[in-house]
């Protein structure tokens, strides 16, 4: 298969309570009821740091309106406090898993720019619940 021109990483949050269990079955599941053919995000951090394959990183994502045709989705679980207010619910597994799986990604896609959902224009979310910019510069 060709190889496709990533410019974006953006990382989301599933916008569920911390600690609730979540994976990609289960937003594959709720995309589709939104008449979705499935998840959007190519890639999903679980609670424990389990990272799964949602849809392939050939197939264009459904996660940034307008901008999903060279970016690569990636969602952990999480985002939002006991009283679904937004929150960086990330667990020490998740981070780990997260920086590594985007440190990967830019390695193979060199040009890519690492953002959080938030960070395009017209989105009216706090998705993913915390600076992206701020962490990269952490991490690398």
């Amino acid at each position: 298969m060709a190889e496709i021109d990533i410019n974006n990483i953006v990382i989301h949050c599933s916008a569920t309570k911390e600690g609730l269990w979540v994976n990609a079955a289960t937003i594959d599941k709720w995309h589709k009821r939104r008449g979705w053919r499935g998840i959007g995000y190519h890639y999903v951090i679980l609670l424990d740091g389990t990272i799964e394959e949602g849809r392939p990183v050939l197939q264009q994502g459904a996660h940034v309106k307008g901008h999903n045709k060279n970016s690569i989705g990636i969602c952990y679980i999480g985002g939002l406090d006991e009283n679904m207010n937004p929150k960086d619910t990330r667990t020490t597994e998740q981070i780990s898993a997260m920086a590594g799986l985007v440190l990967t990604l830019k390695q193979k896609y060199p040009k890519a720019d690492i953002k959080g959902h938030r960070d395009f224009p017209g989105v009216a979310k706090a998705c993913p619940c915390f600076d992206v910019s701020k962490w990269m510069e952490e991490i690398q």
